[in-house]
C-alpha cells in the first residue's frame, strides 16, 4: 500500500477565507492576527535573509506561486507586501536572533488572540492556512478586492 504524497487544496480563495474566518470572528483576536500575521511574515523573511538570501528569495517565489493560483490581485498584492517586508527589514538590519525574538514574541500574541476567541488555529487543520493567513489580512485590508 503506497501513500501518496500530500496535494495542494483545490480550495478558491474565498473557500480558504471562509475558513479561515470561521476561527477569527472576535474584534480582538482579528486586530492581533492583522498585527501578528504581518509581523510574523516579516520575521520569517528576516531570519530566512539572515541565513541564505537566494534560497529566501526562492521561497518567497513558491510562496507567490501559491498565491497567483488563487487570485491574480492576491497575487500582486503579496508581491508588493514581500517589497514591503524586505524595505523594512533594509530599515532594521536585525540578525538572526533579534528577528527569531520577533517571531516567537508574534507567535505569542496569535495564541493569546486564540484563547480570546476560543477556538484552535486554522493550521491545526491545514498547514496550507499558515499561507492563507498573509492573505487574510491583505484581503481585509484591501476591502475583500483580492479575491476576485
Amino acid at each position: 500500500m503506497s501513500r501518496r504524497p500530500p496535494r495542494l487544496s483545490k480550495r478558491t480563495l474565498e473557500q480558504w477565507l471562509s475558513e479561515y474566518s470561521v476561527s477569527h470572528q472576535n474584534l480582538i483576536n482579528k486586530k492581533i492576527h492583522w498585527l501578528c500575521v504581518p509581523t510574523i511574515f516579516v520575521s520569517l523573511l528576516g531570519m530566512g535573509m539572515s541565513l541564505s538570501v537566494w534560497f529566501t528569495l526562492v521561497l518567497s517565489a513558491l510562496v507567490l506561486l501559491f498565491y497567483m493560483r488563487l487570485s491574480t490581485p492576491l497575487f500582486l498584492a503579496m508581491g508588493m507586501f514581500i517589497l514591503i517586508c524586505l524595505s523594512v527589514m533594509t530599515l532594521l538590519p536585525w540578525g538572526f536572533k533579534v528577528w527569531a525574538g520577533v517571531f516567537v514574541v508574534a507567535w505569542i500574541g496569535q495564541f493569546i488572540g486564540h484563547k480570546i476567541e476560543g477556538k484552535k488555529p486554522s493550521f491545526f487543520e491545514d498547514l496550507q492556512f499558515l499561507l492563507i493567513g498573509p492573505a487574510w489580512v491583505v484581503n481585509s485590508l484591501m476591502g475583500d478586492k483580492t479575491s476576485s
